[in-house]
């Protein structure tokens, strides 16, 4: 089952003396996050932030309403961000990292069920997902047309018609 809020970001300290936060973030860009103007303090979706958040180098910088000095933002040191799904929708073929993560991929042509994608890395070229057995053998499994033929996040199954030497031990 999907989750209807997911993490965005970290607030991890404060920006100047006006109540200003810095926010470690985990999506794929300031940008990204900037365009949230509601997120939240709790994975339900009970305390809601109004917020106006703007790049800054690696990180993005953000003014929540009702956050007016630096002690304030402070006591939010720490604090994880979530987004609510349903202010995202996504393109067709498009994922959240947190519903890739957890789904058993297998061979798309004997139904080999080779284990779980345990992360996402981020590589520039294409997403690669880390596959850990069930034996907790690590492999890594390369995002391209060739390799991973269908995503189902909706059915936590990945098919993939593995390339040569994917799975060898030599």
């Amino acid at each position: 089952m999907k989750k209807d809020y997911l993490e965005i970001g970290k607030l991890t300290g404060t920006h100047g003396i006006k109540g200003e936060c810095r926010v470690e973030l985990w999506c794929d860009s300031a940008e990204f996050f900037c365009y949230f103007k509601t997120l939240y303090l709790d994975p339900n979706g009970n305390e809601k932030l109004t917020l106006k958040s703007r790049p800054h180098k690696n990180i993005a910088l953000t003014k929540i309403k009702g956050v007016d000095d630096i002690d304030t933002a402070q006591r939010l040191a720490g604090k994880v961000l979530y987004m609510k799904r349903e202010d995202c929708p996504l393109p067709d073929g498009v994922n959240f990292v947190q519903d890739i993560i957890g789904c058993t991929v297998k061979n798309i042509d004997d139904g080999t069920a080779y284990g779980t994608v345990t992360d996402v890395i981020r590589t520039g070229a294409n997403d690669v997902y880390e596959l850990k057995t069930a034996d907790g053998k690590t492999y890594l499994i390369p995002k391209i047309d060739e390799v991973v033929i269908s995503v189902d996040t909706d059915g936590g199954e990945i098919l993939i018609r593995p390339m040569k030497g994917l799975f060898d031990e030599d």
